[in-house]
């Protein structure tokens, strides 16, 4: 089953249920998937699926932080349990071990040696990490490797 059938199936479930906050959090999902899917004029995959989701988690994050400054403690718990229900619908995420081996596979790939080859790494790496790690976090970590070669 696809990522949005599981969200929209998730959805009816939560509507049945009468969870109003995960039924919430689900329909700002899959409006995002919805709007993204207008965008493209076509059905979205995977891959594109989960990249919403992370920014949906993402946005949480940043809310999260927002919060914390302004001394919220209720916007904050609200954000880490929608985060929560994200996060049921995303892949584990890699470990640093496992990022950075995929990182030096791509690295010996595309025969990388300088900083300046960061985006061919990143352009080998980012489909095999789809979902599973941070764009920010790859590129950081690209950087840090050629820089040390």
């Amino acid at each position: 089953m696809s990522v949005k059938k599981e969200l929209e199936q998730a959805l009816k479930d939560a509507m049945r249920s009468k969870d109003d906050l995960r039924k919430s959090t689900l329909r700002q999902a899959l409006t995002a998937v919805k709007f993204a899917e207008v965008d493209k004029k076509g059905e979205l995959d995977d891959p594109a699926v989960l990249a919403i989701l992370q920014k949906e988690v993402k946005s949480r994050n940043e809310s999260i932080e927002d919060a914390r400054k302004a001394r919220r403690d209720d916007l904050v718990s609200a954000a880490e349990a929608e985060i929560a229900i994200l996060e049921e619908y995303l892949p584990q995420p890699l470990s640093e071990a496992q990022l950075q081996a995929i990182v030096d596979e791509a690295i010996a790939e595309v025969g990388a040696t300088h900083p300046g080859d960061i985006g061919k790494v990143m352009q080998a790496v980012m489909p095999k990490v789809q979902g599973r790690a941070d764009g920010g976090q790859v590129s950081q970590l690209v950087r840090q490797k050629l820089q040390s070669q």
